[in-house]
């Protein structure tokens, strides 16, 4: 019998999600685990794997909405024959309309109708004068001013994917009508710690930060080997073009991936610790425990105008303000420390860089990317460190998280406990990894 496929429920309160791209195209065989298809909702972003190995058949087209446990293809065994499609993609088609004036009712009273009298799939054409692409593909190449007839496809049929654009953004930025800043390409910046036996600890920054804030913190670790990824546009990472959360986690992932890890803890703070969830999220076979520090994703709200603040210094005197807002000890940031800060952040291209990162991270200042759901379905040991004079995220943001994640509340510490009280997080961290 074939392996249904169903879509599955990433946000607490969605019913239905859009199929945005196939990773593999119709009568691929397809492993376990491997990415499969992406979806949206009207608050997230994800990749979802293939629930067992299989021949994809009767897949619903790309750009559809489809309710929440509704299967959108089904995998089929080595030899196994494929006949007619199993059930309908009940989202796929609106109701032609009825030759009466009166609305048209649907008949939900049988729960399990007839469906060979139902109509089937039939991808949209395609103009002969436009390309081949899925609309997320679109809506990314038309927002960064790209000629998606350019380009070519790597999914189905040759269609152009969201990947495809974001490829073409990073590697020919020349082709940009407005950049913004000068982008690079490249793989992420990964430094790894000598000495330390057994599972990894893989680091990642938060927005605005480099691998270099967990000095503090490392002395507590040594036990462990230490693995640092610097975010895009961080540190010594390359300037990716970045077209959303959903792309950014995708090249998280990439990068986690070529680290041939079998096995990590994962410790991410602010906007990092949203993407160490990401990636527990899609990767839970090869996350040990996750560890969020001040995390990003919980909730909407966020400091928009000490993130600005932040982006827009251009000297010493008006970085050290916002800076001193991360933390609750103003003292801390001492001007030696605000100077060296701005050193770091002298080069206009990176500040630019951030900046359109910021720009389709946080909006308006909120946050673009909902992860509670996520947070949901993760069953590896998680705990949410957080200081509760954060002046950045709202650390009540902390009480979403479902009972199985252990909470630990600072009193007088800000948005970067790693810094802030290195010794009491380190200490729960020897204790966890």
């Amino acid at each position: 019998m074939p392996v249904e496929v169903i879509m599955p429920k990433v946000d607490m309160d969605m019913a239905t999600g859009k199929i945005m791209s196939w990773h593999v195209g119709e009568g691929e065989a397809v492993t376990k685990g491997a990415p499969l298809f992406d979806i949206e909702t009207d608050k997230a972003a994800m990749e979802v794997e293939a629930p067992d190995n299989g021949i994809l058949h009767h897949t619903a087209p790309e750009g559809t909405e489809v309710p929440i446990g509704q299967a959108v293809a089904w995998l089929y065994a080595e030899g196994e024959a494929v006949g007619e499609q199993p059930a309908p993609f009940a989202a796929a088609k609106t109701p032609e309309p009825a030759p009466s004036d009166e609305p048209v009712v649907a008949d939900i009273s049988h729960p399990e109708p007839d469906v060979s009298a139902l109509p089937q799939f039939a991808p949209a054409p395609i103009a002969a004068d436009r390309a081949r692409a899925t609309p997320k593909a679109r809506a990314m190449a038309r927002k960064s001013g790209l000629d998606i007839n350019a380009l070519h496809g790597s999914g189905p049929l040759g269609r152009i994917q969201a990947e495809d654009v974001l490829s073409a953004l990073q590697t020919v930025p020349a082709m940009v009508a407005a950049p913004g800043f000068s982008a690079e390409n490249g793989p992420l910046s990964v430094t790894r710690s000598r000495g330390g036996t057994g599972t990894p600890v893989v680091l990642i920054h938060g927005f605005a930060s480099d691998a270099q804030s967990w000095a503090p913190l490392e002395a507590h670790l040594k036990h462990r080997p230490l693995v640092r990824i610097e975010l895009p546009g961080h540190g010594k990472s390359p300037k990716l073009r970045i077209a959303d959360f959903a792309a950014l986690s995708r090249t998280l992932r990439q990068c986690f991936d070529s680290l041939g890890l079998e096995n990590a803890h994962l410790v991410g703070h602010s906007l990092g610790g949203a993407l160490s969830l990401a990636l527990a999220d899609t990767r839970p076979r090869s996350v040990a425990s996750l560890t969020l520090i001040a995390p990003a994703g919980l909730g909407p709200e966020i400091n928009g105008a000490a993130l600005s603040g932040l982006l827009k210094a251009t000297r010493a005197e008006s970085l050290g303000p916002w800076l001193k807002a991360l933390v609750a000890d103003e003292t801390l940031i001492t001007d030696a420390y605000v100077r060296l800060a701005m050193s770091g952040r002298s080069e206009p291209n990176l500040r630019h860089a951030q900046s359109a990162l910021a720009d389709v991270l946080f909006p308006d200042g909120v946050q673009a990317f909902d992860l509670r759901a996520a947070l949901d379905r993760i069953e590896r040991p998680t705990r949410i460190i957080w200081g509760k004079q954060d002046g950045i995220i709202p650390w009540k943001h902390a009480f979403g998280a479902p009972g199985h994640v252990a909470l630990h509340l600072f009193k007088g510490i800000g948005h970067m406990p790693q810094i802030e009280c290195a010794d009491a997080v380190g200490s729960i961290l020897k204790s966890a990894v």
